[in-house]
């Protein structure tokens, strides 16, 4: 008789400047020294592990993991902290390397799940730590962009099935540095061109995953979501709209449906206003699958004010505060059917 199949879980989180909490030899910092805002690096290590301990998934997709450079292996600082805070989640993955300091990385269970880096490349899409030309400008020349954090494509074997997943962290639309008003509106307007052709690069891909027949999770921090500005009706589409498609080939997240007027909305972030001096809350991290995937598939958003299981726990509940401005959406899949 063959052993029955079990669920999968998986998880997306942005845990914020995770790689100012690891010295060069990657070694977790506990020192009363803040990295967040008003968080010691040691209690916001301690929030982290406890987070992911509550999570406990197979494997978490990381955004702004620790990097690598000449001196650091990002993978190897992950592992350490996962082998310290007692995590079963305890081997690393990361694809192309960036020089951001914010790497995306794969956390995983090494007894439930075999991943392998699986880029991509075709004509319409080039491997994502390559140059992609698109006129994102209108003035009749291709632009040449490139991703500062290439989205991480692997190939995740769990119990004979095959997944393919793209761990994503896209472009902010903020804009920093800016010396005015004016000069804020045209770096915005910039950076949002730029999010909707990384946008367009991404879905590309999805379609080539598609049309091989891959079951397909995209899962990261899109810096975009329904409703989220009005650079939408500026551009016509979201970024987000862009990556979920229409038709039998998009993706869905629960949490992506554009939002109805006047309408509760979830939220995965939280950032503090400095000018309206309040935290606003913003739907920006999504775990999309495809058609194929939707009816094994549940989502959860671990919002320290909404997910009845924070607010159940006051231990979690500040851990998921101390730990990041975002907050993890968690993906369980139900086994595949055996075929007959």
């Amino acid at each position: 008789m063959s052993q029955a199949r079990t669920s999968l879980r998986l998880a997306t989180w942005n845990v914020e400047w995770f790689d100012q909490l690891f010295d060069e030899d990657g070694q977790p910092l506990q020192v009363q020294e803040h990295g967040r805002y008003g968080v010691p690096k040691a209690r916001q290590l301690d929030a982290i592990a406890g987070v992911l301990r509550a999570i406990d998934a197979d494997a978490i997709v990381i955004q702004e993991a620790p990097d690598t450079s000449m001196r650091r292996a990002g993978g190897a600082a992950l592992e350490i902290f996962a082998e310290q805070a007692g995590l079963r989640m305890s081997r690393s993955l990361l694809g192309f390397p960036n020089d951001t300091q914010q790497e995306i990385a794969l956390l995983y269970d090494p007894d439930r799940v075999t991943p392998s880096h699986a880029p991509g490349q075709s004509p319409e899409a080039p491997r994502f730590d390559r140059i992609f030309q698109l006129d994102v400008d209108l003035d009749l020349r291709a632009d040449r962009l490139a991703w500062s954090k290439p989205p991480l494509e692997i190939d995740l074997e769990v119990e004979g099935e095959v997944l393919h997943l793209i761990g994503v962290h896209a472009k902010s639309k903020a804009a920093r540095g800016a010396k005015d008003a004016d000069d804020a509106m045209r770096i915005a307007i910039q950076n949002r061109r730029k999010q909707l052709a990384q946008c367009i690069w991404l879905r590309r891909r999805v379609d080539q995953r598609l049309a091989e027949g891959r079951r397909l999770i995209v899962a990261g921090d899109f810096n975009d979501g329904p409703g989220l500005d009005r650079f939408e009706a500026l551009f016509g589409r979201s970024g987000l709209e862009i990556v979920l498609g229409d038709g039998p080939d998009a993706l869905y997240d629960p949490a992506a449906r554009p939002p109805r007027l006047g309408a509760a909305q979830p939220a995965t972030a939280r950032f503090w206003d400095s000018h309206a001096e309040c935290y606003m809350n913003a739907l920006i991290d999504f775990a999309m699958v495809d058609a194929g995937l939707v009816p094994r598939a549940h989502w959860t958003i671990l919002h320290p004010f909404d997910a009845p299981r924070a607010l159940k726990d006051p231990a979690l509940q500040r851990d998921l505060l101390d730990a990041s401005d975002h907050f993890p959406v968690i993906l369980d899949l139900a086994p595949a059917s055996p075929h007959i």
